[in-house]
């Protein structure tokens, strides 16, 4: 991913001149951690070009990727604001993420201010003594209604930490200097400071993908990489198009949680489980689901995903797709690799079905509504006023995806299936239209490749209307039984007709 390089000059604060600017307000950030005992980081935000008025400085309250608010500005202390001639500007905060004042006549203003980083999640901002982890939507104010502005970043990266990890741009290896095109792209680019571990690189279609990480622990390293390379070809194939210029995992070491960004991810890693088959599978799954989101979320995108609204959240009723599809390839990806068996690729659907069919929120919310309502009921339905009426779309999302396979197929012949609509839906809206798809074009473009009404798994989506399992599966030749303990099993039919052996041979492939 190329960005736009903007640079400015300030002298006055010791730093050089790196390239020509274009007019307007230019943004400089630096970034140091001398309070990291204190799991303090400090930063300085120095802005050229400014003109007199009132001006609003804004922190986000949450990030894309993970759609809920965060109140990131809880962590701000020591805010302090001055001018060229070092003299105090008095501000105002009544809105807990804005900072306003008045700039009389200084073209240069300085803000300064420390960020506490105390929890080990994607999410969050982290420092101690041996790394950091800057979520840059917890950590960098920016100028209200001016997100086009392309800030860089200047890292003091302490002498005892060897390595910097992150999406950006280097503009200067000397300084630890880095850039963005706009605050979009900031915000999504996640840096990682450390003691870092690189393994091996492995390239697809002449493009370069690394792991890179933090407390990265003792396995087989080899072995890990020739798997990963192997599920990432799986999820380009898929698509058929490589849309970045280079792909970094990035492992921030133990803690919970994966965010996708549109040239990398950040992951919890340590190693840990991947000598089982078990602990193998759900790695190389949960990998291949944030590798997947660079194409089904950062690309494939639901309309309302971008541009974001970083005070309110942006709401959308697609996260089944952007989420819920994700889950879906994650099998199939690892299954596709050879990694994953077929009996772990129907066992990893059986519990999503057992998940979703126990829970008593499948009589009160649909899947667009487990989307919308994810602001506060939380990523799994768990988190809400009433957690016995919400669902999780990671659960119902793949169960649909698998239904929704299946019907395209039967109604193909099964020349065509899901990889054919997200395709369809990538060229037609990332590369051509170069914007996000509504709920209709989603379900209209699922159409043209099926060449028939899909409205009844639809009703799916919609509604809380209780799944045909036995019609969608019986299509690509599977069966649904139940125990007395309420656990569900997906299995191969018995006797298959012949649509039905070739879909279902064609799926597991």
């Amino acid at each position: 991913m190329k960005k736009a390089a903007i640079v400015f000059i300030l002298v006055v604060f010791g730093i050089s001149t790196l390239m020509a600017q274009k007019p307007g307000v230019k943004v400089h950030y630096r970034v140091s951690f001398d309070s990291a005992s204190k799991n303090k980081m400090h930063v300085i935000m120095m802005m050229d070009n400014v003109k007199p008025g009132t001006i609003t400085c804004k922190m986000p309250e949450w990030m894309p990727g993970y759609y809920q608010i965060m109140h990131y500005a809880n962590a701000v202390s020591d805010f302090q604001i001055k001018d060229a001639n070092n003299t105090t500007i008095a501000y105002t905060n009544t809105i807990k993420n804005a900072w306003t004042f008045t700039n009389k006549s200084s073209k240069k203003i300085i803000i300064s201010y420390s960020v506490k980083a105390t929890k080990k999640f994607v999410a969050n901002s982290y420092v101690d003594t041996s790394r950091a982890y800057i979520i840059p939507c917890a950590t960098f104010l920016y100028l209200d209604n001016q997100l086009e502005i392309a800030p860089t970043v200047q890292i003091d990266k302490p002498s005892a930490w060897s390595s910097i990890a992150t999406g950006l741009t280097l503009l200067s290896a000397t300084t630890h200097t880095y850039k963005a095109s706009s605050y979009d792209i900031l915000f999504d680019s996640p840096i990682l400071i450390g003691n870092l571990e690189a393994l091996p690189s492995f390239y697809i279609g002449g493009i370069q993908h690394r792991f890179i990480g933090y407390g990265l622990g003792t396995f087989n390293k080899e072995k890990f990489i020739q798997d990963l390379s192997k599920v990432v070809k799986a999820g380009i194939d898929i698509i058929g198009d490589i849309p970045y210029t280079d792909y970094t995992f990035i492992g921030i070491g133990p803690g919970r949680g994966g965010i996708e960004h549109l040239n990398n991810t950040t992951v919890s890693f340590d190693g840990k489980g991947l000598e089982t088959e078990a602990g193998l599978n759900k790695t190389m799954s949960f990998l291949a689901h944030e590798f997947f989101h660079n194409y089904n979320v950062k690309r494939i995108r639901p309309y309302e995903l971008g541009p974001f609204n970083y005070d309110a959240g942006s709401k959308t009723n697609l996260l089944w797709v952007s989420e819920g599809l994700s889950v879906y390839y994650e099998y199939l990806m690892v299954k596709r690799a050879g990694i994953m068996s077929e009996k772990a690729l129907l066992q990893s659907f059986d519990n999503n079905i057992t998940a979703f069919e126990n829970g008593p929120g499948k009589y009160h919310q649909s899947l667009t509504q487990s989307s919308y309502f994810t602001w506060q009921d939380g990523p799994f339905g768990t988190a809400g006023p009433d957690k016995n009426k919400s669902i999780s779309y990671y659960d119902k999302g793949p169960i649909v995806g698998l239904l929704l396979d299946f019907a395209i197929r039967h109604n193909t012949n099964n020349q065509k299936g899901l990889d054919d609509v997200m395709r369809l839906v990538y060229q037609e809206y990332y590369q051509t239209k170069k914007r996000g798809f509504t709920d209709a074009e989603f379900q209209m473009a699922c159409e043209q490749i099926a060449g028939t009404s899909l409205n009844e798994v639809f009703e799916y989506v919609y509604t809380a209307k209780p799944l045909d399992y036995a019609k969608f599966l019986g299509y690509g030749g599977l069966s649904l039984t139940v125990s007395e303990d309420k656990k569900y099993r997906l299995q191969p039919l018995a006797a298959k007709d012949s649509l039905q052996s070739v879909i279902y041979d064609s799926w597991l492939h």
